[in-house]
C-alpha cells in the first residue's frame, strides 16, 4: 500500500469491483469474452472509501492485455492514469513481456506512453471488440500495442 497525497494506491484482489467501477467509467465490459482470460494482477486508488482509480493487468493466449484503466473525473489531472499505467507495464517487463495490448477509446493517452495502434488485420483477433456489432460503425476504438 502506498499514499499519495491522502489518496491510497493498492494491489487488490476485487476484479468485480473495479468491472462495475471500469463500466461505470464508460467501457465496455463482456462477459462473453472470446478466448479466455487471466486477471494477472489489478490496481486500485481510493480516496477513504471511494475508489477514484484502477487498473487490471490480464493474459489471453499468452499475450498481455490491459484489461481495462479508468479515474474518476475529478482525479483526471492528478495524472493517475499515468501512474497506474506504468504501473502495468512494470509489471508486465517483470514478468518478461515482450509486449502489451489494449482497446483505446483514448488513443492520446496511450500514444503518450509509446503505445502505436495496430491495424485490426494484424491486431491479436480476441478482443471483444471484433464480434460487436457496433465495432467499425458507431464505435470506432483502436487496438493498441506498446512493445517492451
Amino acid at each position: 500500500m502506498q499514499e499519495l497525497d491522502g489518496l491510497k494506491l493498492e494491489i487488490t484482489q476485487e476484479y468485480d469491483l473495479l468491472t462495475r467501477f471500469f463500466e461505470k467509467n464508460g467501457l465496455e465490459i463482456s462477459e462473453d469474452e472470446p478466448v479466455p482470460t487471466d486477471t494477472l494482477k489489478c490496481w486500485k486508488i481510493s480516496d477513504g472509501d471511494t475508489l477514484v482509480a484502477a487498473a487490471a493487468l490480464a493474459l489471453r493466449e499468452g499475450r498481455y492485455i490491459l484489461d481495462g484503466i479508468a479515474v474518476e473525473e475529478p482525479y483526471r489531472k492528478l495524472r493517475l492514469g499515468k501512474m497506474l499505467l506504468d504501473l502495468v507495464i512494470e509489471e508486465v517487463k517483470l514478468r518478461k513481456g515482450d509486449a502489451l495490448y489494449l482497446v483505446a477509446r483514448a488513443p492520446v493517452f496511450f500514444k503518450k506512453s509509446g503505445f502505436e495502434a495496430v491495424a485490426a488485420a494484424a491486431a491479436p483477433q480476441f478482443f471483444e471488440c471484433f464480434t460487436c456489432p457496433q465495432y467499425k460503425v458507431t464505435c470506432h476504438p483502436e487496438i493498441m500495442k506498446l512493445n517492451i
